[in-house]
């Protein structure tokens, strides 16, 4: 667990003394530095890269864990070494955003990147952003709730329709209600 929070402030200093640069990526399709930009402004203000902030921290921990069972008696090398690996690895993230800001520019036009940096960075975006996940989950279980109810009765109106229909004609029992 030290390892972890070690590693995830010096990740924290060295990607904000790093900056978080434009580089052009070679791909399929070009973008220009000002929709890879508006891209950022977009990401940033979604906060979306923000779940991958545990990654290295998380991974320098199960290789701390995965070195301590097999040399127990090197916990405080161990425990360096990782940290130091860990924090010259930490410039890779820059990597991720780049592709991320990629992902983005190919999908949405520049005006499109900033409606979205707009929207998200006002306080209603940032309470959707907050809030969303619950609401849709909440309207999810409703959406289930009035499919049971709309099955249920649908299955005893149209049982009560096609008994009032077929009856016992013929001598044949009257439908039951599917269980």
């Amino acid at each position: 667990m030290l390892v972890k929070a070690k590693v995830g402030r010096s990740i924290a200093v060295a990607v904000a003394a790093l900056g978080i640069g434009f580089c052009s990526v070679a791909s399929a399709q070009e973008v220009s530095p000002e929709q890879l930009q508006a891209a950022r402004g977009a990401l940033d203000a979604l906060g979306i890269t923000a779940q991958f902030n545990s990654i290295l921290p998380d991974q320098a921990e199960l290789v701390q864990s995965q070195l301590l069972q097999v040399y127990p008696n090197y916990a405080d090398e161990i425990n360096d070494v990782v940290t130091s690996v860990a924090i010259s690895l930490a410039s890779r993230r820059n990597d991720l955003e780049q592709e991320a800001a990629q992902i983005y520019a190919k999908v949405f036009t520049v005006d499109e990147l900033k409606q979205l940096t707009a929207f998200y960075a006002s306080d209603v975006g940032k309470k959707f952003i907050q809030y969303g996940p619950i609401a849709s989950r909440e309207l999810s279980q409703a959406g289930d709730t009035w499919a049971q109810g709309i099955a249920r009765d649908l299955n005893q109106q149209a049982m009560a329709e096609l008994t009032k229909k077929i009856g016992t004609a013929g001598g044949a029992p009257a439908p039951q209600p599917a269980q």
